[in-house]
């Protein structure tokens, strides 16, 4: 306490009406601080800076009541502190997190599975990327998609039956769909 005494300022003979004062608070601050915060180093940490401030804005206080006072300085800590907390998370030391909470799984497999699939089905004639997307993102049954289609029930099957054949071979073979040269 003595080099913040100088720091702020305060003269021996005004360090001890001080010392007097604030030290008897000190083991309620904690207990207030550790029940608030849960945690004893970071709770003895606001304690040293409720201290620090009460020590350097000494003369700065109103009234005669210390232990309001320095209570009140506390109090703003903590709320302060805990709107940190709020805001940036909880700190935890690397070497006590679970390696699964660090990473998470590989994605880009399925973006790839994805793209690969929108160019197999880009690549597939017309008449059976129609079949299979009615059928299988639509819902629609056969008979709905040979009415929709307006081809009988067996094209639709053919064709559906083509289309899958078809986008498995692209799917497996990782074919790049060819271009048409228009000439």
């Amino acid at each position: 306490m003595a080099h913040r005494a100088a720091s702020c300022r305060c003269s021996a003979t005004e360090m001890d009406p001080l010392a007097a004062a604030i030290e008897p608070l000190v083991p309620g601050l904690r207990r207030y601080a550790r029940s608030w915060l849960r945690d004893r180093a970071m709770a003895d940490d606001l304690v040293q800076d409720c201290l620090e401030r009460a020590v350097g804005r000494w003369r700065q206080r109103r009234g005669t009541e210390v232990r309001p006072w320095v209570y009140a300085i506390l109090h703003n800590l903590l709320v302060d502190h805990k709107r940190q907390h709020v805001r940036r998370g909880t700190a935890v030391p690397l070497h006590l997190v679970d390696d699964v909470a660090l990473g998470r799984p590989a994605d880009q497999d399925a973006g790839l599975h994805h793209r690969d699939l929108l160019r197999a089905l880009d690549a597939l004639p017309e008449e059976q990327r129609t079949v299979l997307l009615l059928i299988s993102v639509e819902g629609l049954s056969y008979g709905e998609v040979a009415a929709v289609v307006g081809v009988p029930l067996g094209t639709v099957m053919s064709r559906i039956s083509r289309g899958r054949d078809r986008l498995a071979t692209l799917l497996r073979e990782g074919e790049r769909p060819r271009l048409r040269s228009i000439r």
